[in-house]
């Protein structure tokens, strides 16, 4: 298979580049082990990579125009040349690798942990079923931001747009019984830019490799703020 891989070294290159690999692809091979076979053939190439198993999300990545993990990414499902770049809307730190300081600040920012006021329970905080299963579908995020790199209005609005991931984990708080701080959580959110920047373009709900729907939990969150505060 032919591949074409995005190269930027900001210590050393005036521009990024595309460097061309050849690799013979076994069957079930995933793009994250072909990278690394092609970073047996250049030892410079430098990309984020850990468990292997679509769990600690950290080698999101844009495989051919779209956001996705490198290690759930078969390989027979690509079109070549598979063109691989780093998720768009970051600064390049080299080749494949971004920043994702401002990722995660606008993810602590929501206060991702429950907030109680009431005094502890001597056993622990008690949920219905109904109430528990509320949480399907949102505490199942990763924080691997394929959903966040690939929103136009996080683009145009990194500092100030909290981003589908960080809106997704505002609502898994916002939709919990044991929470004690919506009114707080819902005027954090509040004005022009941290959430209702969102246009619904869906790209979110998209490329979510563990098929969340951020843009349902982001529209929650406004009917919730539209109802409780106006």
């Amino acid at each position: 298979m032919r591949f074409q891989i995005y190269r930027y070294d900001p210590e050393s290159d005036q521009d990024p580049w595309m460097q061309e690999f050849e690799l013979e692809a076994r069957p079930g091979m995933m793009l994250r082990d072909a990278l690394l076979k092609l970073k047996e053939q250049d030892e410079t190439l430098v990309f984020r990579h850990s468990c292997g198993e679509g769990v600690c999300g950290s080698d999101a990545l844009n495989i051919n125009g779209t956001n996705a993990l490198g290690c759930l990414t078969p390989l027979a499902t690509l079109k070549e040349p598979v063109v691989v770049r780093p998720v768009p809307g970051m600064p390049v730190i080299r080749d494949l690798v971004v920043d994702m300081d401002q990722f995660f600040s606008h993810y602590r920012a929501i206060k991702p942990y429950l907030i109680v006021d009431d005094p502890e329970p001597e056993v622990e905080y008690r949920q219905t079923p109904e109430e528990r299963e509320k949480l399907d579908g949102l505490y199942e995020c990763i924080l691997c931001g394929c959903c966040t790199t690939q929103c136009p209005s996080f683009w145009w609005n990194p500092e100030k747009y909290r981003g589908p991931a960080a809106l997704l984990q505002a609502y898994r708080f916002l939709a919990d019984s044991r929470d004690q701080a919506r009114a707080q959580r819902l005027e954090e959110l509040e004005g022009p830019f941290r959430l209702f920047r969102c246009h619904t373009i869906m790209n979110c709900t998209n490329v979510c490799p563990k098929g969340l729907n951020p843009a349902e939990a982001i529209n929650n969150i406004k009917k919730m703020m539209v109802k409780e505060m106006f």
